[in-house]
C-alpha cells in the first residue's frame, strides 16, 4: 500500500527554518516519535499515525526515512495545507543530505517491476493501431506499473458483478430501422444543460498519476479538446483548483464526485471550495460508504515481493501466526471517513443548503432509490455499483436501467439518467441511450488511456467512441440522439 498522510508547509521563510540531516531524521521512527521527509522537507507525523486512514503500518513503513516516491504520486499538491499544523513542518534538509538522497536515487537498482514497464514502454503499438476499448486497456496493462494496474483493474470478491456488468449489454438487442435518410448524423446532446459532442462523460476514478505524471490533467484537457465533460473524483491525485486550472475554458464543464465526509464542516468546506473554482455539479457517491473487498489490490504487494524474488519464498516460518492482511490495499483508506449515515430526509436538503449546484446521485441499484431520489429533487442519477467494485452481486446498471424503463418510466420524466460500469462500445452506449439514459460514464478506459498515452490518449479514445456511436445510430436509422427510443431494443435471454 502506499502512504497517504497530510501535513502542513512551515510558514516559515527559508532561511529561517531549521537543518536536519538524514541521521537525526532517522532517529524518529517510532509511534512516541516519527517523523518523515517529504520532497527534501521533514515532518514530525506522530499524531497522524493512528488517524491515518490507511492504518498506522502505512505511515510507520517510511518512519525516519524518506515517504517522497510512496507520497508524491498520489497526494494532490495542497494535501500538505489542509491538515496538520504548522508546527509540525519541523523544517528541512541540509544540502548535504539532499545530494545524498539524490545521489542513493541515482544509484538505486531499478525493481524488476520498473525494468517490466520501461520495456514495456518501448514496444507500446503507436497510436494509430489503437481500434477499440479493449486495445487501450491490453497497453495500459503492459505499461502500467503492477500496483497501479491492480488499482484500477480490481473489483469486488470473485469479480462476478464487474464481470457481468459488461455481459449484461449482451442480452439487449436492436431494431434497426431501414430506408431512413442517416447521411448526417449529429451525435451531440446535453448533459446537465452542458453541451457534450457524444453521450458519454468522463467518471469520477481517483488516482490518475499513479499511471501518468500530469495524471488528471490529461483528463482534463483531453475532455476540452474534445468537447465532453470531466467528473473530478473526491481523491483525484491533484488538487481541485489546479485540475480546474487545466481548463481549456472556465465555461468547460467540470462535475465533482463527493464521497460525503463523516464532518459535515469538512464536507461543507470541500463542496463550497469546488463550487468557487468552477465546477459545476455535485455527484454524491452512495454505493461505497465502506471499503470493497478487493482482493487483486489487496494481494498488489505480495505479488510484487514474489515477483521480485522470482517466485522463491522469503517467509522463515510459513505457518506462524501474524496476523490477519491489511484489507484496505490502495482504495480501502480512502473511504473510511465516509459518512455511512446519509438518508434522503437529512442528507439532500443539508447539501442544498450548502451549495446551488445540480445534485446528481451517484451508485442507485435499485428503481425503489430512483424514485426516491426524483422525490428528492436530484438533478440526476447514476445508475451504478461502483464498476462491480463494492457489492458483489449488486445488479448490472444496463438491467437497472431496464427496469426503471419497464416499471417506472416517468422517472425519465422527472430527473435525467445516466449509468456507468464495463462500458467498451458504442454499442452499449446506444443501447443504454435507447432505454432512457442521458448519457453514460466511462472510468477505467480513460484512466488507461491517459496512463498509455496521455493527453492524446484521451482524445483518441473519445474519437474511438465518437465514430463508434455514429456508426451504431447510422445503422440504426436515426439523425440525432433524441430519436432513439425504447422499442429499437429488446432483451433477449437465451437461455
Amino acid at each position: 500500500m502506499s502512504l497517504r498522510l497530510s501535513a502542513l508547509p512551515s510558514q516559515h521563510s527559508p532561511s529561517t527554518m531549521q537543518k536536519f540531516t538524514l541521521e537525526q531524521v532517522a532517529k524518529h521512527k517510532t509511534t512516541t516519535s516519527c517523523w518523515v521527509i517529504i520532497r527534501n522537507n521533514v515532518y514530525d507525523v506522530t499524531d497522524f499515525i493512528f488517524a491515518h486512514p490507511g492504518g498506522p503500518n502505512v505511515i510507520m513503513r517510511y518512519a525516519g526515512q524518506d515517504a517522497t516516491a510512496a507520497y508524491v504520486p498520489i497526494h494532490p499538491s495542497d494535501t500538505l495545507e489542509k491538515n496538520l499544523a504548522p508546527e509540525q513542518h519541523l523544517g528541512s534538509l541540509d544540502s548535504d543530505s539532499i545530494l545524498r538522497l539524490k545521489d542513493a536515487g541515482k544509484n538505486k537498482v531499478p525493481t524488476r517491476d520498473e525494468l517490466r514497464v520501461e520495456k514495456a514502454v518501448k514496444s507500446k503499438p503507436p497510436l494509430k493501431r489503437i481500434i477499440n476499448v479493449e486495445d487501450m486497456e491490453e497497453v495500459a496493462k503492459k505499461v502500467l506499473p503492477y500496483n497501479a494496474w491492480a488499482y484500477y483493474a480490481s473489483a469486488a470478491d470473485d469479480s462476478i458483478t464487474h464481470v457481468e456488468n459488461g455481459r449484461a449489454f449482451s442480452r439487449f438487442f436492436f431494431h434497426p430501422r431501414v430506408m431512413r435518410p442517416v447521411s448526417e448524423c449529429d451525435t451531440s446532446t446535453t448533459i446537465l444543460g452542458y453541451e457534450s459532442s457524444i453521450p458519454v462523460y468522463i467518471s469520477g476514478a481517483a488516482l490518475a498519476r499513479l499511471g501518468h505524471p500530469l495524471g488528471e490533467i490529461n483528463l482534463t484537457r483531453g475532455a476540452y479538446k474534445t468537447g465532453i465533460a470531466q467528473m473530478v473524483s473526491n481523491n483525484a491525485s491533484l488538487s481541485y483548483g489546479q485540475i480546474a486550472a487545466a481548463r481549456g475554458s472556465p465555461d468547460q464543464p467540470i462535475f465533482f464526485q463527493i464521497y460525503k465526509h463523516f464532518n459535515d464542516a469538512i464536507a461543507e468546506k470541500r463542496i463550497r471550495e469546488v463550487e468557487a473554482l468552477g465546477y459545476k455539479a455535485i455527484f454524491l457517491t452512495v454505493d461505497a460508504l465502506v471499503p470493497g473487498n478487493r482482493e487483486l489490490d489487496i494481494k498488489a504487494p505480495y505479488y510484487l515481493e514474489d515477483f521480485e524474488n522470482q517466485g522463491l519464498s522469503t517467509q522463515t516460518n510459513a505457518d506462524a501466526d501474524e496476523g490477519e492482511a491489511n484489507q484496505l490495499g490502495s482504495a480501502g483508506g480512502l473511504v473510511v471517513n465516509n459518512d455511512a449515515n446519509m438518508t434522503w430526509e437529512k442528507t439532500i436538503p443539508w447539501i442544498r443548503s450548502v451549495t446551488k449546484l445540480p445534485i446528481v446521485i451517484k451508485g442507485i441499484q435499485c428503481v425503489q432509490d430512483a424514485v426516491l431520489a426524483c422525490e428528492a429533487g436530484c438533478e440526476g442519477i447514476v445508475l451504478s455499483n461502483h464498476g462491480g467494485r463494492q457489492l458483489e452481486y449488486s445488479l448490472p446498471p444496463i438491467e437497472l436501467l431496464y427496469k426503471i424503463q419497464q416499471q417506472r418510466p416517468d422517472v425519465f420524466e422527472k430527473t435525467e439518467v445516466y449509468i456507468d460500469g464495463a462500458i467498451q462500445r458504442g454499442t452499449d452506449v446506444v443501447k443504454a441511450l435507447c432505454l432512457g439514459a442521458k448519457a453514460v460514464g466511462l472510468g477505467r478506459a480513460f484512466l488507461y488511456a491517459q496512463s498509455a498515452y496521455g493527453e492524446v490518449g484521451v482524445v483518441h479514445m473519445v474519437r474511438i467512441l465518437q465514430r463508434e456511436i455514429r456508426l451504431v445510430m447510422q445503422s440504426l436509422g436515426v439523425q440525432k440522439i433524441s430519436q432513439l427510443v425504447p422499442q429499437m431494443v429488446e432483451r433477449v435471454d437465451w437461455q
